[in-house]
């Protein structure tokens, strides 16, 4: 009788795909570049191991790229279960989406490549995005559910305005820069 228990083999295999994506994740944020020994060296599995799970160097950004996403996007229930919808939306800003862009130029860097040179990855970072939009179109929805925010306000507009973050100096003073957008950003679509 099964119990529902995962084998050794499988429960290993997904430690492993999670220690490369981490491995991976790392070198990419500090250099742009994927280096399968490297990684795999740093995530303490064997180059083979590393090729299993991602036989190409874009399939391993795509997916470190899909899981940072997920970060980003899985933060948005817990922060509307534990925070005023207002706060929720400019926690999500600050601390997710402008800390990732900040922190993660390398990444995007190896995005950009990726996305030139391989066809696998047209709609990888389409469904990101949308993922990411659906993420700040419930946080919208919440704060016009508290009379917070405006009804009429339509996602794509803020996304526009978000779009500002990627002008910002990741060795500069970005928190600051990202309370002020931030800031202006609210001004606008708040309810009076």
């Amino acid at each position: 009788m099964s119990t529902g228990s995962v084998s050794g083999r499988r429960a290993d295999a997904r430690r492993n795909h999670e220690v490369i994506l981490a491995a991976a994740a790392a070198s990419l944020t500090r250099t742009g570049e994927v280096s399968f020994n490297a990684i795999a060296k740093q995530a303490g599995v064997g180059v083979g191991t590393v090729y299993r799970h991602f036989p190409t160097p874009a399939s391993l950004i795509l997916a470190v790229y899909e899981r940072e996403v997920d970060h980003i996007v899985e933060a948005v229930p817990a922060l509307l279960a534990e925070r005023e919808p207002e706060v929720a939306f400019r926690t999500w800003i600050m601390d997710h989406l402008a800390h990732y862009m900040m922190t993660k130029r390398g990444l995007a860097e190896a995005l950009r490549r990726v996305s030139a040179t391989a066809e696998e990855s047209g709609s990888l970072p389409a469904s990101a995005f949308d993922r990411m939009r659906c993420a700040l179109s419930d946080l919208l929805r919440a704060n016009v559910d508290a009379g917070k925010v405006r009804a009429d306000t339509e996602v794509e507009t803020v996304i526009r305005c978000l779009f500002g973050l990627f002008h910002l100096d990741p060795q500069g003073d970005w928190k600051t820069e990202v309370a002020k957008l931030t800031d202006v950003v609210w001004r606008g679509i708040r309810a009076d």
